[in-house]
């Protein structure tokens, strides 16, 4: 067996099927459809299409994004995901709304299992969602592509059937969201395929800007950049008034969400969301109703992110806001958000005067000059020796020592310019 790609698991062929079985164990509100693992389909456990009232909403694709999209199913959003086959098992009287992302093969899947359906009797409504804004007009031959923006439509049309309003309601809330929102994808590699080598088509210090989500080229290939410059990019790309992808303008409330696509850290995903929010405000002068930041939509093992915006009215918000049972949607984010988080203010020192003047005095007399330029010498020897100590480190630890030394010889070289600048005023006022 080949073991290429270093992945932790059996026969590539068969990653799907066990995915879901891992996933079924996990979540009791989760069940896998009779003909598993030929059908591959995960629905709610609570849902019979002979007895379900309210509108079925599924969704699904091609698998190696999730947790989209079986993360999604619960009470509130999705009614079943489909990892490739399945409508007749949680189909019920009031008929069943398909989410599909704008895809070659999603939209003729889809298509051909809807007409079926319909052929058999079922009621049954296709949304589709194309919310890239990488591509610039004629957006390429298929249009936009659909992006991790896919699930706030998943739950603004959850949130409808779970309240009871009619297939046309639901479908039509569920395009009207797909109207309001912008994606756009930024990788520092490509995924692997189980079982597969990972392809270096970018290279070194490189960065692809608006690639898909299986991996297919973007618009441009560039030098890795700071995450602020990539961040006001993307922003701008989405929101530029020239190509007009979405409906927002100066003043409008939106909803932001920073979705991580596989192999990018939570520290990282929380930078890029600080740094957005505040850009949004100032910058582009929208109200930023609703952060959302986590892993939503992956591509398998791809480092990066893509930032999506959605013009929020409130009706959006209120179906956001709505209550559900899908475990990967993010709780504590609901309810309005101040303008600007102001911090707070740091608590006093309790030391006592007595107590902090035992820091370094404004003067040292000789002997005291001679240790402080001995340390300094000592930070700087540690500062020139960064990279060797992480180095040392990494056979025996986490490989950042080197880096907290230096932070600490830095800081308190800092303060040593600080202490001697004020000596100096000292002497001067004498």
């Amino acid at each position: 067996m080949s073991f290429q790609g270093k992945k932790l698991i059996n026969n590539p062929n068969d990653v799907v099927t066990e995915f879901i079985e891992g996933l079924v164990e996990t979540f009791p509100g989760f069940q896998y459809l009779d003909g598993f693992p030929e059908v591959k389909v995960v629905l709610r456990a609570d849902v019979s299409s002979a007895t379900y009232d309210k509108v079925a909403v599924i969704s699904g694709g091609g698998s190696g994004h999730e947790p989209a999209h079986a993360g999604f199913v619960g009470e509130g959003m999705l009614t079943a995901a489909i990892c490739g086959d399945g409508i007749r098992a949680v189909t019920g009287s009031m008929g069943c709304l398909l989410i599909v992302k704008n895809y070659t093969g999603d939209r003729l899947n889809f298509g051909l299992a809807a007409e079926q359906a319909k052929s058999e009797g079922y009621k049954v409504e296709i949304v589709i969602v194309g919310d890239d804004c990488a591509l610039p007009p004629p957006r390429g031959i298929a249009g936009r592509r659909g992006l991790a923006g896919t699930i706030l439509v998943h739950k603004v049309a959850g949130a409808a059937a779970a309240a009871c309003l009619s297939l046309a309601d639901v479908a039509a809330e569920a395009k009207h969201a797909s109207e309001l929102v912008g994606t756009m994808g930024v990788a520092l590699s490509v995924c692997t395929l189980p079982g597969l080598v990972t392809s270096d088509r970018l290279g070194p210090g490189k960065m692809e800007l608006g690639l898909g989500i299986h991996g297919e080229p973007g618009a441009a290939v560039v030098d890795l950049q700071h995450v602020d410059v990539v961040v006001s990019h993307v922003l701008n790309q989405i929101l530029s008034p020239e190509t007009n992808y979405v409906p927002i303008t100066r003043g409008s409330r939106v909803v932001l969400m920073i979705n991580g696509l596989g192999a990018t850290p939570a520290m990282e995903l929380m930078i890029a969301a600080g740094k957005a929010v505040p850009k949004l405000q100032l910058e582009h002068g929208l109200a930023v109703d609703r952060v959302y930041t986590g892993s939503f939509m992956t591509s398998l093992d791809m480092a990066g992110f893509s930032i999506s915006i959605m013009k929020a009215d409130q009706s959006i918000l209120h179906r956001l806001d709505a209550a559900t049972k899908a475990p990967y949607w993010p709780v504590g984010v609901d309810g309005n958000r101040p303008p600007a988080k102001i911090p707070v203010p740091l608590p006093p020192s309790r030391l006592t005067k007595s107590e902090e003047s035992l820091s370094r005095p404004l003067q040292l007399n000789q002997q005291g000059r001679i240790l402080e330029v001995a340390i300094e010498a000592a930070a700087n020897a540690i500062m020139d020796l960064t990279d060797s100590l992480n180095e040392w480190d990494s056979k025996v630890g986490d490989g950042d020592c080197g880096s907290t030394m230096s932070r600490r010889c830095s800081s308190s070289s800092r303060g040593h310019e600080k202490a001697l600048s004020s000596e100096r005023c000292s002497r001067n006022s004498e």
